[in-house]
């Protein structure tokens, strides 16, 4: 781990807090939050930030999945096919983020989520929706984890981003049961990865910790806001805010590009 950078407490505990934030609100880890800031506003190198983040998504996820689990929002067989992929995926991702270039990830990751924001103006679940799972749906949804744990592993995300939208147009899920069944789904994920991060020593321990107990804090604000907010202008500020995400990493890629 370079030593040279050791971010304070303060400027942890505010990544964290709108990591929270976020993660309560959209059902995400707040990676995509945690790892640009640690980055560009903290001055961590990128894999060492994409490695903490993963670590700070564990406690973060734990707190939210617990909030959505009392308001009857999460699906537990939905969640564990997801993990089952999701362990196993994220072995191979912290893999390759030791050993590989991310370009060609981090391209198709873009795409994706242009994919994503598009639908997301088209695709409005009702909270009366509810997960069906059955043998087939049960496959798709281990293998959906499975890359979900390649790029949590890579990108440092907890895979909320994919796992939401995924579950929504894919799965029949409503955007509050998707949101939750995500941050269960996160918690064996971030385990796995970290451990694989710990034994490359590509992870900060202390940062992880600042951030993960500011998230904590914030995460049930969030998912008080997610369950008041209508499910349409949940969509549009899910929509906007992967917006914010799409043109910060095109931003990012295109600078190394030039580098």
């Amino acid at each position: 781990m370079d030593q040279s950078v050791r971010p304070g407490v303060l400027p942890l505990l505010l990544v964290g807090a709108a990591g929270g934030l976020l993660s309560g609100m959209f059902g995400i880890g707040g990676g995509t939050i945690i790892v640009p800031a640690l980055v560009l506003w903290l001055g961590m190198q990128q894999k060492l930030a994409a490695g903490t983040s993963v670590a700070a998504i564990l406690p973060t996820a734990v707190v939210g999945a617990t909030s959505y689990t009392l308001q009857g929002h999460v699906d537990w067989l939905a969640a564990l096919c997801i993990a089952i992929g999701v362990v196993v995926g994220a072995q191979v991702g912290t893999l390759l983020l030791a050993k590989l270039p991310t370009g060609v990830i981090q391209w198709s990751f873009m795409a994706f989520l242009a994919v994503v924001i598009v639908s997301l103006w088209f695709v409005v679940p009702s909270r009366g929706d509810r997960l069906e799972i059955d043998l087939i749906s049960g496959v798709l949804l281990v293998a959906v984890g499975f890359v979900t744990g390649i790029l949590s592993g890579v990108l440092g995300v907890g895979g909320g981003i994919i796992i939401v939208p995924v579950l929504m147009f894919f799965f029949g899920a409503n955007d509050l049961q998707a949101k939750g069944t995500s941050l269960l789904m996160m918690i064996p994920g971030s385990v796995s990865a970290t451990l694989g991060n710990v034994r490359r020593a590509n992870v900060d321990l202390r940062a992880a910790a600042w951030v993960g107990l500011a998230a904590c804090v914030f995460v049930p604000l969030g998912t008080f806001v997610a369950g008041w907010v209508d499910p349409f202008w949940g969509n549009v500020l899910f929509s906007v805010y992967l917006a914010f995400i799409l043109v910060q990493m095109l931003v990012r890629r295109l600078r190394t590009n030039k580098a």
